[in-house]
């Protein structure tokens, strides 16, 4: 006889399951491998099973959370499916141990458990997402446009007072460093042999173009003070370095904190640095813009 309370923790597990059919079901529809789509097919209606199981327990017919499916929908369209497969992976995980504990009641639990690590194996040998091959050129944009352009902004903060001027001399400065940044790639991997040479250029420069925009739309949001734009520019650089850390540490399955701070302190630092920098170039000479 099955407790009310593990029927409680059945009705949730049902719940957990239905839905996890559909997203793994969204998400196949998304992926142009063949092979790929036919696990996470095989893995959807292994879900769709599970839950069948547990509403023999419960004797309900539970509609599966709208919003998580919606909420993983959009995950998958910003981050790729990776992402969210790795996040999907780490929910399994916990959910495994619900199914340890109730094993003993539910003989099924134990089968469901093997089934479940073969998910977890599959998934990660079948994780092979095109924008990932190219992190390597999305770091190289991303990290030198956070170095060059904090630097470059918080010195023209304190040499400049107009932040028409500053913004502007930051746009000429990153669209500039971008072009310059994205033809190097090329060559570079060109000379390496690799086929896909504009294809990390496109990536690295991209991901330069995208960072210089965020870091200058402060200047502009906040024209009438500069220090303000100053704050908010810093504040985008740590948001940036966390949403882009995180994305590799789960993707990748790579240390999260250590990048994190790496970057924090090589970025900062620059700014800090350049602070000074403008504040001396602005006092030697002079200059009041």
């Amino acid at each position: 006889m099955v407790s009310k309370a593990i029927v409680k923790q059945l009705r949730q597990m049902q719940k957990n399951e239905i839905t996890e059919y559909h997203i793994y079901t969204l998400i196949a529809r998304r992926l142009k491998n063949e092979q790929d789509r036919e696990i996470l097919k095989r893995i959807a209606l292994q879900e769709k099973a599970h839950a069948e199981i547990w509403g023999r327990y419960t004797g309900l017919q539970i509609k599966p959370n709208k919003f998580k499916i919606f909420y993983y929908r959009v995950l998958c369209f910003l981050f790729g499916y990776t992402f969210t497969l790795k996040i999907l992976e780490r929910k399994e995980d916990r959910a495994q141990k619900n199914y340890a504990l109730i094993a003993e009641a539910v003989p099924e639990a134990e089968m469901i458990i093997k089934e479940e690590n073969e998910h977890e194996h599959e998934l990660i040998n079948m994780l092979n997402e095109e924008r990932l091959s190219y992190v390597g050129s999305i770091v190289l944009g991303l990290n030198d446009a956070l170095v060059e352009l904090t630097g470059t902004l918080a010195g023209l903060t304190f040499a400049l007072a107009d932040s028409r001027i500053i913004s502007l001399s930051g746009l000429i400065t990153g669209i500039a460093a971008s072009l310059s940044m994205a033809a190097s790639e090329y060559l570079s991997a060109k000379a390496d042999g690799n086929k896909n040479a504009l294809k990390s250029a496109l990536y690295t420069g991209c991901a330069y173009v995208v960072t210089v925009a965020i870091l200058i739309l402060p200047y502009l949001l906040f024209a009438g003070n500069r220090f303000l734009a100053l704050g908010v520019m810093l504040f985008a650089v740590i948001f940036i370095i966390f949403i882009f850390n995180f994305y590799i540490s789960v993707a990748k399955d790579l240390s999260f904190k250590k990048r994190f701070f790496q970057m924090c302190a090589i970025s900062l630092g620059v700014a800090v640095i350049s602070f000074a920098i403008g504040l001396l170039v602005k006092m030697f000479f002079r200059i009041d813009i």
